[in-house]
């Protein structure tokens, strides 16, 4: 993962980096995106970032080939759920600063998940959202699943989670995800200029007003993230049992085996 370029004046550019995977996120981009986000939040320079993938995609989900040596140990799992993957994610939505999203081609899964952390998302008519994790053999982890619902709406993400459905650009647009869709060789130029226009305008305005947008979801949506972040993974017996689960390891080591699950 790159972060700390500047791309114009206020506007912070971060990069998901992984290649040759598609910038599946590894546990360690986890973490540095945990701590990429905290920087930010204490930089008062910092009027935008601009978040993107590098290469043909935005980011195609978790980093599979890792999940062998951890997954299936309830603990393991809980620690990565808990502590890498809603580290990262939390460290967004708790960051003041203006956040667009340029969103090119596969946006699965943990990128959903990174996407609906930002204020603008801004994508190309052929990027692809959804997060197919049914077919590697398990859920996803609460309070994951309450900040994708939270922005793709109810219908579309019990389509992503339960169907393993997946959607064009267009299609979430008219879902209300994306705030635009633009063509392909138009995707860098639209978003940066997102960013600077952002980052031209008042900066401890910008700040405030996410703060106050934070706070009208605690106040008058009481099943919005912010709450269900507090309680979702309480509301469900343990969460992490199935790691050890036949259907979970038949899901990951399927796909790891490139074949088609047996469940």
């Amino acid at each position: 993962m790159a972060a700390g370029e500047a791309a114009g004046r206020g506007v912070m550019r971060v990069t998901l980096c992984h290649d040759g995977r598609l910038n599946a996120m590894s546990r360690a981009m986890w973490r540095q995106l945990r701590s990429v986000f905290e920087s930010i939040q204490r930089n008062a320079d910092v009027r935008c970032v601009l978040i993107e993938g590098a290469g043909q995609a935005f980011c195609a989900g978790g980093d599979i080939s890792e999940y062998p040596a951890f997954r299936f140990d309830p603990q393991q799992l809980r620690d990565f759920h808990e502590g890498d993957v809603w580290g990262g994610l939390a460290a967004m939505l708790a960051c003041d600063v203006p956040i667009v999203a340029r969103i090119a081609g596969a946006c699965m899964g943990a990128g959903v998940e990174i996407a609906s952390c930002c204020d603008i998302r801004i994508a190309e008519t052929g990027a692809r959202f959804g997060a197919p994790i049914a077919k590697l053999g398990f859920p996803m982890a609460p309070r994951e699943a309450a900040l994708v619902a939270r922005a793709v709406g109810d219908v579309t993400a019990r389509q992503m989670l339960l169907e393993a459905a997946s959607f064009s650009a267009a299609e979430m647009a008219q879902r209300g995800f994306l705030s635009r869709v633009v063509a392909p060789e138009r995707l860098q130029a639209e978003a940066l200029a997102s960013a600077l226009r952002i980052a031209a305008l008042a900066p401890a305005a910008a700040r405030m007003n996410k703060q106050t947008l934070r706070e009208i979801q605690v106040s008058n949506m009481p099943q919005t993230i912010v709450h269900q972040a507090q309680t979702a993974t309480d509301s469900v017996a343990d969460p992490y049992a199935y790691a050890d689960s036949a259907e979970h390891r038949e899901g990951i080591n399927a796909f790891l085996a490139k074949r088609a699950p047996a469940f």
